[in-house]
């Protein structure tokens, strides 16, 4: 383990091109569901649905945070019909689940969607065994990440302690509250960021573009 890292004995990933490349473009199709439902909720056209969509996410950190907040949307409702997607983009990734088997210690899910969601994900990548537990939006009571009570309901729900914990993201606005209360960070810096950047930010502590070489690295070789 790279000695940096040797304290760490609780491994947290965000899900949505963090455990699968960007370039997968899974969000895409979930983003065209949340267009379509907006459109049908707001009685919006799709162009004015999108616009709003996005108003949401910036203001609120999710979309599904905003519909609640603006159109008293039921979650459970919201999140089944945007995560009705094939998922055939996705695939078994041999070299990320050998490497975060090997890491020592816990290893839990931490994501803005749902649990039903990520487990079909996870089975998709052959990660269905690889990991504790899932804490979702459900979990956090809706005050998605980076909303600091999402944190606060990770580290309660699942006995986190932060000053042991790594937590991997693709959203580099997300690692900002993970650093704030003690963690280690890693911005998976593959494309997807929607909302600024975190070039040269002081809360990423390490970047890579590829999650399995970087665990590969931080491991070293297994003889």
């Amino acid at each position: 383990m790279l000695p940096a890292l040797a304290h760490v004995d609780q491994w947290i990933f965000d899900l949505d091109n963090t455990l699968y490349p960007a370039s997968c473009d899974l969000f895409g199709l979930i983003d065209q569901r949340m267009t379509d439902y907006v459109s049908r909720r707001a009685g919006l056209d799709r162009e004015a649905a999108y616009a709003l969509q996005k108003s949401y996410f910036r203001e609120h950190g999710t979309t599904l945070s905003g519909m609640m907040a603006h159109y008293g949307v039921d979650p459970h409702e919201f999140l089944a019909d945007v995560h009705a997607i094939e998922m055939d983009v996705l695939a078994e990734d041999r070299r990320l689940v050998e490497a975060i088997g090997r890491l020592p210690g816990r290893k839990l899910v931490f994501t803005n969607g749902d649990a039903p969601y990520a487990r079909k994900v996870l089975e998709r990548l052959g990660l269905s065994e690889s990991f504790e537990a899932i804490h979702d939006i459900h979990a956090c009571a809706y005050q998605p990440k980076p909303h600091p009570a999402s944190y606060a309901s990770l580290l309660a729900s699942l006995n986190v302690d932060p000053t042991r914990a790594l937590f991997a993201e693709d959203m580099a606005r997300n690692l900002a509250p993970a650093k704030a209360i003690g963690m280690a960070t890693l911005w998976v810096d593959n494309g997807s960021e929607q909302v600024g950047d975190g070039h040269g930010a002081d809360f990423i502590d390490y970047r890579t573009n590829g999650l399995a070489s970087w665990l590969e690295d931080i491991l070293g070789t297994d003889a």
